[in-house]
């Protein structure tokens, strides 16, 4: 299974960016030994996308056979860190292909663009800037990754 974080917006430098890419990093050398063949960041330019709709589209993406898609909202579901690595382990084992983690435009998806039965995750009550959940969300898949393969990052 491959792993993907797709957000709206460049992060070209700056204390995020290092965060983002040390956790993929990370989450990327334990990846492999757990059955996950990829784990990588896709940032969406939006600057040419006027509406809020044109925006969640180009984020949303064209959706493949066997891909899950968990669109990151504050009215999602919020699960601790093992609950997270127990369902990205369930998808794994069930053979899904692709899962995509979606960090929506600065006004949120547009309704009308997400499926009906849209998955939908949450990493907390606060709203949180993009940037910045862009490093939580990476930092948590780093974090399940680690609950996996059996390691003392995570302690209970």
């Amino acid at each position: 299974m491959k792993l993907i974080v797709r957000a709206g917006a460049v992060i070209k430098s700056g204390p995020e960016r290092g965060l983002i890419d040390d956790y993929i990093s990370r989450a990327s050398s334990l990846a492999r030994n757990l059955g996950i063949s990829a784990i990588e960041e896709q940032q969406i330019d939006l600057r040419a996308k006027k509406t809020r709709k044109d925006q969640s589209l180009a984020i949303i993406g064209e959706t493949k056979p066997g891909q899950i898609t968990v669109y990151m909202d504050e009215r999602g579901k919020a699960l601790t860190s093992r609950q997270m690595a127990q369902q990205i382990a369930r998808w794994r084992d069930d053979g899904h292909s692709e899962c995509v983690f979606l960090i929506g435009p600065p006004d949120g998806f547009d309704r009308e663009s997400m499926p009906c039965h849209a998955l939908m995750w949450q990493l907390g009550k606060p709203v949180w800037p993009h940037k910045l959940l862009r490093v939580m969300l990476c930092e948590q898949i780093y974090r399940a990754f680690s609950i996996l393969a059996g390691t003392p990052y995570h302690r209970d």
